[in-house]
């Protein structure tokens, strides 16, 4: 039985902000952990404001992520925060995330993980200094059928994989959003705050970690095509990527958000020498398995099936027929991190279904996708190598 929960705090995610509040619900689902402060924006009211929301200490109410560190790091250990979530744009995850591993703290932080592959590396190397853990919140990674599916190409089921097919289209960015007053759009579309690609920074490295995650395989080689769509606007809203991967396989990805029409609709299959898979985001509770030379088997979360992964299992929390979806997905990801930094607070050896969330070497792959993806794009070579 764990002693306690853990305590956590926030920078960014203060009132208004979609991705902290999603945050939030998910790491309360489980009950592992308890939010104890917060540096919820950088507008001082605002930061006030949020912080009375949530029920905080008025004297754990910071300003700054810099006062937050240095005050709670100065705190008794029985009472000082554990770990930091961050949810702020691109260009403000290097710094503070540097800063809370240096102090101590574990690290929860959104994707893609930096501004520059540049940083990533060297938040990568802090990570490994300090001895502390990162967790990036790549979601996706967190539903019980995508680690059925991933069990079931580990196990070979499928034999050799030969072909992927991911794609992420969304529609929100169809019109000049960014002009119009929407500020998620905003920064965004915003290189300075953003990075170097828009569409494939922002959704295609969910695709790209979604292929390897599933598949355990590389992207070894790849061939890029970014393009604007949206007239003033800076950065990518659309781009294809044909790729090559490091058992031989071949694949195609797509990432959108001109894709009119549609909201969140990643998808991908998988296919190897005896048949394919395919998983989609909006139906995220069933697993298609279509077989060479056997009818299409409909797999669903919560069936009681033979032979299911207890990677799979352990990550559902309803019966059958209830439907499970992004917050749980989300909740899943919380819920292996704080299971393994209460293993090893009590001195124990986490398992490896606990240690199933993404960390700082995933994050350092997203933003090398990010880079090669656009060297690719502005190259004149057919297949450009994926350097990291």
């Amino acid at each position: 039985m764990n002693a306690r929960k853990l305590r956590m705090g926030m920078i960014g995610g203060g009132r208004g902000a979609f991705i902290g509040a999603i945050h939030r619900h998910a790491l309360w689902m489980d009950g592992l952990i308890e939010i104890k402060c917060g540096a919820l924006s950088v507008d001082p009211e605002l930061a006030n404001a949020s912080g009375e929301d949530l029920f905080l200490d008025k004297n754990r109410i910071y300003l700054t992520y810099e006062e937050m560190l240095t005050k709670e790091a100065a705190l008794p250990e029985n009472e000082r925060i554990d770990f930091v979530t961050i949810v702020t744009p691109n260009f403000a995850h290097f710094e503070p995330a540097m800063m809370a591993l240096d102090k101590g703290f574990h690290v929860v932080l959104e994707k893609p993980m930096t501004l520059t592959y540049e940083q990533a590396i060297q938040l990568q190397a802090k990570v490994k200094e300090t001895g502390k853990r990162l967790c990036l919140t790549h979601t996706y990674s967190g539903y019980p059928m995508v680690k059925q599916a991933k069990a079931m190409l580990k196990n070979g089921d499928l034999g050799t994989i030969r072909k992927v097919w991911v794609e992420y289209p969304q529609g929100w960015l169809s019109k000049l959003s960014e002009r119009e007053g929407n500020v998620q759009a905003a920064w965004r579309t915003d290189p300075s705050k953003s990075g170097k690609s828009g569409s494939m920074g922002d959704i295609g490295t969910h695709a790209a970690h979604l292929a390897e995650y599933i598949t355990g395989l590389q992207i070894t080689e790849l061939c890029a095509d970014l393009q604007i769509k949206v007239a003033g606007r800076m950065l990518d809203d659309d781009g294809n990527v044909l790729l090559r991967f490091n058992n031989g396989a071949n694949g195609v990805l797509m990432a959108s958000q001109v894709a009119a029409g549609e909201e969140n609709a990643l998808k991908i299959r998988v296919y190897g020498e005896k048949g394919g898979l395919e998983w989609h985001q909006m139906e995220p509770n069933t697993l298609l398995l279509k077989w060479l030379d056997a009818p299409t088997q409909i797999l669903r979360a919560g069936g009681n099936y033979e032979n299911l992964s207890p990677f799979m299992t352990s990550n559902c929390r309803t019966p059958g027929g209830h439907p499970e979806g992004y917050l749980e997905a989300f909740a899943n990801i919380y819920k292996n991190f704080a299971l393994t930094l209460l293993f090893e607070l009590k001195g124990e050896k986490p398992t490896e279904i606990m240690l199933d969330f993404p960390n700082e070497n995933d994050g350092v792959r997203g933003m090398a996708f990010i880079e090669n993806v656009v060297n690719s794009s502005n190259s004149d070579i057919k297949w450009y190598p994926f350097k990291m």
